[in-house]
């Protein structure tokens, strides 16, 4: 999956935790060098366990409804208290306030970085606007001269005449088969004269 793809889909769970009235909503930029696991957290908490099932619940069924991405697992919905949902480029982290505190998740990831919602969507414009200049540009070098050499009449090929034009020229699948020939008749035996 692309960056731009993983992005779409950070920013649709980010969406549904807002939905679901998640409260402190907060996404960390992993480093690479340090976290070889996966480039994004999404941490939020709700108010209590159904509320954290619920967030977790329209976060898997809004990412599979639009983009048809599915966690590679899901851990601690029963318990409800920290529910974690692995979409491999990134991670969603459901906490209940309590365990939020006692985890610290964005103290242990302090190279990480905090992305808002904002500069995450805006980075994401940008990379699809570049990508369709990119794509622009790319298909007018490749068309530009493919139409020059349409429009340019070929040097010492001789123009069609009227005839030719008219009428196309058989092909071998187009002309029709010579008539088979007929077996010739056995004669018949003439009865001897009595």
């Amino acid at each position: 999956m692309s960056s731009t793809d993983s992005q779409h889909l950070l920013l649709a769970a980010a969406a549904a935790c807002e939905d679901k009235k998640a409260e402190e909503i907060r996404i960390l930029a992993l480093d690479p060098a340090e976290s070889g696991l996966t480039d994004y957290f999404l941490i939020c908490n709700g108010t209590n366990d159904r509320q954290n099932a619920a967030i977790a619940d329209e976060i898997e069924l809004r990412l599979k409804r639009e983009f048809g991405a599915y966690p590679n697992s899901v851990e601690g919905r029963r318990q409800g208290e920290w529910i974690l949902l692995d979409y491999v480029d990134f991670i969603v982290h459901v906490f209940s306030p309590e365990k939020r505190a006692f985890y610290g998740l964005e103290r242990l990831r302090k190279s990480a970085t905090t992305v808002s919602v904002a500069a995450l969507n805006a980075e994401l414009k940008a990379k699809i606007a570049a990508a369709r200049v990119k794509g622009a540009k790319k298909s007018a070098a490749v068309s530009a001269p493919a139409k020059a050499a349409a429009t340019k009449p070929k040097q010492g090929a001789a123009k069609p005449t009227r005839r030719e034009t008219a009428k196309p020229a058989a092909t071998p699948a187009t002309k029709k088969a010579p008539p088979a020939k007929k077996a010739p008749a056995k004669a018949k035996k003439k009865a001897p004269a009595k």
